[in-house]
């Protein structure tokens, strides 16, 4: 890395999309930058309003996660100044650790090798994160349905989406341990041969891109809407009442408390207008799924103004 500037992306990523609890995730195109350099000691800065009061030292998730894989590759990593921008909303569901998890994973094979395979990188990322959902996307780009257990972790990737999407994000957090924290520990039976049959029936209409069938199944989630709904007030009127705005569908995104609605290509400025003027509370954006998941390239850097060549 003697005089360049390794820069890793990661795109923002939507977990769940309603019933696919824990399995399903889409890349949205909001991303984490990390521009490193070599240095004599670790240190992360942002001017990025998203990152405001990020550790600045080894305390940061970044380096944490990058000198564990270290360590488990049995090797040591070489200290950067690193440069963190992002207009991943934090705490919102939307996947800003997830982001930070991929990137420190990148970061530390490029640093050591590189020599991971994305299936290595998706593992160590899911047994870090406790589910693929989140770093699947982040990752791979695109849409994935994944499941992951302490023997092993399996994912599909299943293309980019022909959708836009509108993202009404509130103005406070939501912690993910506090939407956690809410959900039963068990379910009955029979609403969860309901809720793994709706999940079913989404992941098909995905693939056969059935969205208006799709949409239909956002709303039918059983495993954390009833519970995660007070904890997010306007998710029910949004996901009740979005396809009068020409969506296709709506859930919580991740744990949220974003609401991500699907919509068809090209409509998704005058849905977000329409959302905005009824749901004040929000701030509703315009989104597309990210065709890309994370990658690495290099940049020479200047000796004296560290300024790409």
């Amino acid at each position: 890395m003697e005089d360049e500037k390794m820069v890793i992306t990661v795109p923002a990523s939507s977990a769940n999309l309603g019933p696919g609890f824990d399995s399903i995730g889409l890349a949205v195109d909001r991303y984490l930058t990390l521009e490193a350099e070599p240095s004599s000691e670790w240190h992360f800065s942002s001017n990025s309003h998203a990152l405001d009061g990020i550790p600045s030292g080894k305390e940061n998730l970044v380096y944490i996660v990058a000198e564990e894989l270290a360590r488990q590759l049995g090797t040591e990593l070489s200290p950067c100044t690193i440069k963190m921008t992002s207009d991943i909303p934090l705490a919102r569901g939307l996947g800003s650790s997830a982001a930070a998890i991929i990137a420190a994973v990148e970061l530390a094979d490029q640093l050591t090798g590189p020599s991971l395979s994305k299936e290595e990188k998706l593992r160590f990322a899911s047994l870090w994160e406790g589910h693929p959902d989140n770093v699947g996307p982040c990752l791979y780009g695109g849409l994935i349905v994944g499941t992951h257990s302490e023997e092993d972790t399996n994912m599909v990737h299943c293309g980019v989406p022909e959708v836009d999407l509108v993202m009404a994000v509130p103005e406070k957090e939501l912690m993910t341990k506090k939407a956690r924290g809410i959900l039963p520990e068990q379910v009955e039976y029979h609403q969860a041969i309901r809720g793994s049959s709706v999940s079913n029936v989404l992941i098909a209409a995905l693939l056969k891109e059935d969205w208006e069938l799709a949409g239909k199944m956002m709303g039918r989630d059983v495993f954390h809407h009833p519970y995660r709904a007070k904890l997010v007030p306007g998710l029910i009127d949004i996901m009740d009442n979005v396809r009068d705005y020409g969506a296709y569908g709506a859930a919580l995104s991740g744990a949220g408390p974003t609401v991500m609605c699907l919509a068809p290509r090209g409509t998704g400025e005058t849905i977000r207008k329409n959302l905005q003027l009824d749901f004040p509370d929000f701030d509703v954006q315009t989104a597309k799924p990210s065709a890309f998941g994370a990658y690495t390239r290099y940049t020479k850097v200047t000796e004296n103004s560290g300024m790409s060549l």
